[in-house]
């Protein structure tokens, strides 16, 4: 992708978020187009770079979805997740799939017995589609782009357009933010997640997408060949994700992009020559001078409580007693419903019904490990089994994917303060298992014919 076009690109983005909150039934409209126009590229791609567009495709499409989720603009809530899952069987009908990706068809063959245990206890007609539906929709698309990523090749170029794929409709929601609420000191009265300054959604999920966005700027900040204006450029978009990230003051998002960026970095520092280390400090140096000055902003502009909602203070600069939100309480009740059910589960969907129905209080854990646990029993400790090490097996067998631990960590934190309500986690899990290629291509030698 030339430079040029990668600005286009920005200022496209940058309109049709304008657009959007200027005429909001347009968003279902660019949804049918994206969904199209993406198929469209994958069904004509040659089998050579069939892969190469299921995957920016599917990088766009997890980008792009709580941009369309929060302005309604989409068929259904879990589009994204199918359509992730549709180009992902695309791609692996077209271009096959390697034999040890089974491993994942068990990943999900062990969650059906959760839907018959939910269907046994709830009934067939009013719930088990809310059970597919809400709740292994996501494990299903985490499983499913598994089975297509799993020792595929892609090169880093190829690696790079991936990762801007995912930023280019995170620009949407940064300008879309921007739009919705300008003055932050008029909505900000306190330290909890806030839905104003999320767009009217919720600010996990928007921190969490932002937080994807801010990684992959700080990758072309230390990988680009560009000279210091481009770096400039994508270092002040940087600084404008985040700003509005950490003024969801939803902290999850942004402390998994914070560990994705040290991973990376440790990665790129371990493989890299005395050449790329001295660029690595160098560069380090600038871009904590950025972060710092991101902070100071962000501090000013929500009037000193975004050090309290780091520092686990309330408004009034008390400390909290629960720094996780009555996450661990919630983990607890769901650990508890193993130990009572521990061969099947108490069925898909079924916690947060009991939850309700014992204390009254309707409330999900967002966690996605205590949930398979508690739905889903033995059947679901197998299955987050092979999630967990399956990765960890084919990195040592594989290292070349510089990105590994930054896709393994976004999912691992992820679905511990928001489950797998987004289709993110899922596709960057799935990211960790490719294989990238560094090898330039060679330039074809010119031949040189004598005259007669």
């Amino acid at each position: 992708m030339k430079l040029t076009l990668y600005y286009k690109l920005i200022i496209f983005h940058v309109v049709l978020a304008v657009m959007v909150f200027a005429f909001k039934p347009l968003a279902l409209m660019y949804f049918l187009f994206t969904t199209v126009f993406f198929s469209y590229k994958i069904v004509k791609a040659s089998k050579k770079y069939k892969s190469f567009y299921v995957l920016v495709a599917c990088a766009y499409v997890v980008g792009v979805e709580v941009f369309l989720r929060m302005n309604g603009g989409t068929v259904f809530y879990e589009a994204s997740k199918y359509l992730v899952i549709l180009f992902s069987l695309i791609g692996i009908f077209s271009n096959g799939f390697s034999n040890q990706a089974l491993i994942y068809m068990l990943y999900i063959l062990l969650l059906i017995p959760g839907i018959f245990v939910a269907v046994t206890e709830m009934g067939f007609e009013t719930n088990i589609r809310k059970a597919i539906a809400f709740n292994l929709s996501g494990p299903v698309c985490l499983g499913i782009a598994a089975v297509f990523c799993y020792r595929r090749t892609v090169t880093i170029n190829q690696m790079k357009i991936i990762l801007w794929a995912f930023l280019l409709p995170l620009v949407s929601i940064t300008t879309y933010l921007f739009l919705y609420t300008p003055d932050l000191k008029e909505v900000i009265t306190g330290t909890g997640s806030n839905f104003a300054t999320s767009g009217g959604f919720g600010p996990n999920q928007v921190a969490t997408v932002l937080g994807i966005g801010i990684f992959v700027l700080a990758v072309r900040f230390f990988i680009s060949k560009e000279g210091l204006w481009h770096r400039a450029f994508d270092l002040a978009l940087l600084g404008l994700l985040a700003f509005r990230a950490l003024a969801t003051f939803s902290r999850g998002g942004v402390i998994t992009a914070v560990i994705m960026i040290l991973a990376f970095l440790g990665m790129y520092y371990l493989k890299g020559n005395l050449k790329t280390k001295f660029k690595i400090k160098f560069l380090g140096l600038i871009f904590m001078g950025a972060i710092i000055l991101i902070w100071l902003v962000s501090s000013i502009q929500t009037s000193g409580f975004l050090d309290k909602r780091y520092a686990n203070q309330d408004a009034a600069g008390r400390e909290k007693d629960d720094v996780t939100t009555g996450r661990v309480d919630l983990f607890a009740q769901e650990f508890s419903e193993f130990l009572d059910h521990p061969f099947f589960g108490v069925g898909v969907g079924k916690i947060k019904e009991i939850r309700f129905n014992e204390t009254g209080v309707l409330a999900a854990s967002h966690n996605e490990m205590s949930r398979i646990i508690s739905e889903h029993g033995l059947m679901g400790i197998l299955a987050f089994s092979i999630l967990l090490f399956a990765p960890l097996l084919y990195r040592i067998r594989n290292r070349n994917n510089l990105f590994f631990f930054s896709f393994y960590f976004f999912w691992l934190l992820t679905i511990n303060h928001s489950a797998m309500r987004i289709a993110a986690p899922g596709f960057l899990y799935a990211l960790c298992l490719l294989n990238i290629s560094y090898k330039t291509p060679e330039k074809p030698k010119k031949i040189e014919i004598e005259a007669a």
